[in-house]
């Protein structure tokens, strides 16, 4: 990439991957993005996703501030909702999406 080295550049990737890597990261930003806030809501919207797993990738989200968790005292509730530094990341989740089709079609292709 222009303006840095080979280096910097596995290094920034690196992060992103880390970030957002692995098989739940993306889908659990997803669906809290298109309104399950709940941690319940969340964990049906994806059903084959542990209460464990889903609970550390929250904590692991909400470090690396895509996720805002907020806690209600009266009724007690936990929700959690994208934030706006999140939204920095949607034309690259855009751009993974469409190059997803867009590999399926050319794995199918015979």
């Amino acid at each position: 990439m222009k303006g840095m080295t080979e280096e910097q550049a596995l290094k920034y990737l690196q992060d992103t991957l880390f970030v957002v890597g692995g098989k739940w990261k993306l889908p659990i930003l997803r669906a809290i993005h298109s309104g399950n806030y709940r941690f319940r809501d969340i964990q049906r919207s994806m059903p084959l996703i542990t209460t464990r797993v889903l609970s550390k990738e929250l904590k692991h989200l909400e470090e690396n501030k895509l996720v805002i968790r907020t806690v209600y005292q009266s009724p007690l509730a936990v929700e959690y909702k994208v934030s706006h530094y999140m939204h920095s990341l949607l034309p690259v989740i855009k751009e993974m999406i469409l190059w997803g089709k867009n590999h399926r079609k050319k794995i199918s292709e015979e």
